[in-house]
């Protein structure tokens, strides 16, 4: 990898992810109808286009290994995402968000998490390149996520334990009702926040939770800053469209969470043996496409029995 297409890379990512939001804020923040099924698996569909296509920039200008790198990372990214939008679910219900005020929460909340994510991503990156063994600690993070995750181990939600939240409403008077897409209102000769600014904090600290095991995985396949940070940014880039589109889908992903443990654990296992080991990027990219294909085909063709109980 040379300096100038590095170089390169950065200069134009910037100016996309910036158009790329302008875009999606202008075509579904003004269009007036509800965002159903169709819509959202239409957007779903977009963003993963732009991905393969900015992976097929990576191909041509940095080489083929980045190019499976990205690819490697934004399945895994993307994959591990469906718990974000699970979660994502769960904090609006909570907060009784009110459909027409759901887009502006996903929408500043992903860019929010797109800047806590960056930061994250540089600090690990440092502090691994600066203390190796760091990396058998990711590895055994992930190892026991995964198990924990194949037991039905699920994150709570519990938005009043959050401290940010917590602080926010002592410190900010809040409004009882939403205001529209609005976070501030005035009254009285003072701002005021409304319950959109507890639900944009909420999203913001929880993904960052989310990425406390996400990113440690990526971080098994490349430790090249623009890799890792692209492969990431497209994947929550695509959270809001992927919200609405599992929300009519989810019966789809049955046994996602069993296929994800599998992942988590696969990827664990290989930051901890990469001292030994190397495993090459392919097989690591088929490993991961292969459990998720299998585990969407199994819910799909041998949905669980519900019991009647």
């Amino acid at each position: 990898m040379t300096v100038p297409q590095l170089h390169i890379g950065w200069i134009l990512f910037a100016p996309l992810v910036l158009a790329l939001l302008a875009i999606d804020l202008i075509l579904f923040h003004r269009d007036p109808r509800p965002v159903d099924l169709r819509r959202s698996l239409r957007a779903t569909a977009g963003w993963v286009a732009l991905a393969l296509a900015f992976g097929g920039f990576v191909a041509f200008t940095l080489g083929v290994t980045p190019a499976m790198e990205f690819f490697t990372g934004y399945v895994i990214e993307l994959s591990l995402s469906v718990d974000n939008v699970f979660v994502f679910a769960v904090l609006l219900r909570y907060f009784a968000v009110p459909e027409k005020s759901q887009f502006p929460a996903l929408f500043w909340g992903i860019i929010g998490a797109l800047f806590l994510r960056a930061l994250f991503i540089f600090t690990g990156i440092t502090l691994i390149n600066r203390f190796h063994w760091l990396i058998y600690i990711f590895g055994a993070l992930l190892v026991y996520t995964g198990i924990k995750l194949l037991k039905g181990g699920e994150a709570k939600v519990e938005p009043d334990h959050n401290p940010l939240v917590r602080i926010a409403r002592k410190l900010i008077p809040i409004t009882p009702d939403f205001h529209a897409d609005r976070f501030f209102i005035r009254e009285k000769n003072r701002w005021i926040g409304t319950p959109l600014l507890l639900v944009l904090i909420a999203l913001g600290t929880t993904d960052l939770v989310f990425a406390i095991d996400s990113i440690p995985a990526i971080l098994a396949i490349t430790r090249d800053p623009f890799i890792v940070l692209t492969s990431n940014a497209f994947a929550v880039l695509g959270l809001r469209a992927l919200y609405f589109a599992i929300a009519g889908l989810i019966k789809l992903f049955a046994y996602l969470n069993i296929g994800l443990s599998i992942i988590l654990s696969f990827i664990g296992l290989k930051m901890l043996i990469s001292g030994y080991v190397h495993l090459p990027i392919p097989w690591t990219l088929g490993f991961v496409l292969g459990v998720l294909a299998v585990s969407i085909l199994a819910s799909i063709l041998r949905p669980p029995v519900k019991s009647n109980n």
